[in-house]
């Protein structure tokens, strides 16, 4: 991926961050005549090495449908790479109160590099979905305990293609109007948190926790 430096980080541990918050994840692999993508949830394998602050050296988890033609290309070790796209919004120029101008696009993504190893064991594979719903239960959910599912997760067990991902590779682009002076950061930020709950208003947010008036702070 292409980073022009004033929207790359320095800081490993926000790679993760949009990681944890964004974790519905697109796994890209060679393919013939095209490459093969899914989009897929990702979350760190607890019970894996620990890496860094960031995700280099860590091991992910993911899963995908077994019926997907992208499951039989899956090898051990396998070269592969995950793609997390954070927030993202159209910026118009109005907003920088100056021509010329031209609009531009604010977004934020991690591509993470690595080596593929799938899960072909049914325990083992329950064990990934297992980690995936408490994961994610906690973050996102409302605490659903899965214990009285047991027997449904393991009747759709064979079904799953689980996988885990040692990431050799990270890079994260936080296109973020770093280019432009503080004043028409805070307009831009001040418009995005004030539109809706959505990825505008966390982009907006993002700006404000990240790049407002401090080039280092990303």
């Amino acid at each position: 991926m292409f980073v022009p430096p004033m929207y790359r980080t320095e800081n490993e541990g926000r790679l993760r961050q949009v990681m944890e918050r964004y974790p519905l994840a697109m796994l890209v692999t060679n393919g013939e005549p095209t490459p093969y993508a899914t989009h897929l949830p990702v979350i760190f394998d607890q019970n894996g090495a620990p890496g860094t602050d960031g995700p280099v050296g860590a091991t992910l988890l993911g899963h995908l449908n077994r019926n997907n033609p992208h499951w039989r290309t899956l090898t051990d070790g396998l070269a592969a790479k995950l793609v997390f796209t954070g927030p993202h919004s159209y910026i118009t120029p109005t907003l920088y109160e100056t021509t010329p101008a031209a609009p531009t696009w604010n977004f934020v993504t991690v591509h993470l590099e690595g080596t593929l190893h799938p899960v072909t064991d049914l325990e083992e594979t329950l064990g990934v979905l297992q980690a995936t719903v408490e994961t994610f239960e906690s973050a996102f959910g409302n605490k659903w305990e899965m214990d009285s599912s047991l027997d449904y997760f393991r009747h759709i067990g064979p079904a799953v293609g689980a996988f885990r991902f040692v990431v050799t590779s990270a890079d994260g682009m936080f296109k973020l109007s770093q280019e432009k002076t503080p004043e028409i950061q805070h307009r831009i930020a001040d418009r995005l948190i004030g539109t809706e709950t959505g990825t505008r208003h966390e982009l907006g947010a993002l700006m404000a926790e990240l790049t407002l008036g401090d080039r280092d702070g990303v």
